[in-house]
């Protein structure tokens, strides 16, 4: 049963949070708010994806050239400052990924 209450308070929280900016259109944030919340994209998707490439086995730190995934990790930015280009980014990505997980001897087999 608190599963399912968990369930519906996170329904609830998350429709009110967002049917709020559709219940009220007059409403406008100051352009201080609004310059800021441009930035939430980079912040979440930075903290998703910095762990995996830091502390790929979740528990220790991995910062030597053995790490695939900061290496892959820091060619994809690369790849994405001078591509601006999403597939390219991705694509590449996982290009370099793969082959370091291959040279390095990590892919599982």
């Amino acid at each position: 049963m608190d599963i399912w209450l968990l369930i519906v308070g996170m329904l609830a929280i998350t429709f009110a949070t967002r049917y709020s900016l559709f219940a009220f259109p007059e409403l406008r944030f100051p352009p201080l708010v609004r310059q800021g919340l441009h930035y939430v994209p980079t912040a979440v998707l930075t903290a998703i994806v910095v762990p995996g490439m830091l502390l790929p086995d979740g528990q220790v730190w991995a910062l030597g050239l053995d790490n695939a995934y900061l290496l892959a990790g820091l060619a994809t930015i690369a790849i994405a400052a001078f591509s601006r280009n999403l597939l390219a980014t991705i694509g590449g990505g996982l290009l370099v990924f793969f082959a370091l997980r291959a040279l390095l001897g990590q892919l599982p087999l």
